[in-house]
């Protein structure tokens, strides 16, 4: 064991901590060598323990959801990395508003209004992704936003102090909230939905799941799509021009399905997932004049 590793084990006993964890059996990519310690905080006040010793021992952790938006290193990480899947409360505060924890996958986030009889959530029960991600990142779909419909959030900075932010601190804008720019880990979130008849709810979640089945390489491991949308045309249609539809290097492949996802056929390293997005990012500029952007976070 580490110096590093037996700091954290002289944690207190509830908080679970695993070490020389594989990144790759919590990323969507199915890539990612070992962390040399895991933390997984069921609380804020856990959470908080956690960023405290990070703080002690001169640290900056890397935080994980779901990790379905991450491209994680072949070599894994070196410190720690903390997982909020512990944090998946779930709240009804009343009158359209729920509470989640940063943990709650978007599906049971979806789920849960949906029993409440509340609209607003549908377009998120397919995003594979955790409320506090969605929230850090904007995340959407098939014309919804997390920004439309969440207030407010609680966040934690590095040190361990408790930011209470209202949607206008907040700063949606596509794919961007001030969570980016602030560097603070989102611990719950607030939203306000709208009353509807939960079968209602229901058959408009199965209409987009039909959709995504239809349209996205969902057999494949993936971090979803690869690329940020442009502000001229669509990722996935330049990719296509580019003649880029299938494009591999070793086990990473430009989906045949859908040419905006990158899938793991197998056996894909993070080496050649990154050079596969280097090479589509140039050709695709060279055809098109367009820059591409990365939606997938590259650790």
């Amino acid at each position: 064991m580490t110096a590093f590793q037996q700091a954290f084990s002289r944690l207190a006993p509830g908080i679970e901590i695993h070490f020389s964890e594989p990144l790759a059996k919590y990323t969507s990519f199915r890539i990612g060598g070992p962390a040399e310690v895991m933390a997984f905080p069921k609380t804020a006040e856990e959470l908080g323990a956690v960023l405290a010793l990070c703080q002690e021992l001169e640290t900056a952790p890397a935080i994980l959801g779901a990790g379905t938006n991450v491209l994680a290193p072949d070599d894994g990480i070196q410190g720690a990395v903390i997982c909020l899947r512990g944090l998946s409360g779930a709240e009804d505060l009343g009158a359209g508003r729920v509470r989640f924890g940063a943990g709650l996958s978007l599906a049971r986030a979806a789920d849960f209004a949906a029993k409440l009889g509340l609209s607003g959530l549908e377009f998120a029960h397919g995003i594979p992704g955790t409320v506090g991600g969605g929230v850090y990142m904007n995340a959407g779909a098939y014309g919804g936003e997390i920004g439309r419909v969440c207030t407010e959030a609680t966040a934690l900075d590095f040190q361990g102090q408790t930011h209470h932010y209202s949607r206008e601190e907040l700063s949606f804008s596509y794919r961007h909230s001030r969570m980016q720019e602030v560097g603070q880990i989102v611990v719950s979130a607030d939203f306000a939905l709208t009353p509807a008849p939960e079968e209602q709810i229901r058959e408009r979640m199965r209409e987009l799941a039909a959709r995504r089945r239809a349209s996205q390489p969902l057999e494949y491991p993936s971090a979803g799509s690869a690329f940020k949308r442009p502000r001229e045309g669509y990722a996935a249609a330049l990719i296509d021009g580019a003649g880029l539809k299938g494009f591999r290097i070793g086990d990473a492949q430009v989906s045949e399905k859908h040419a905006g996802f990158v899938i793991n056929r197998g056996a894909a390293t993070a080496e050649q997932v990154k050079e596969l997005l280097r090479q589509v990012t140039e050709r695709v500029y060279e055809s098109s004049g367009i820059q591409l952007e990365p939606e997938i976070r590259l650790w």
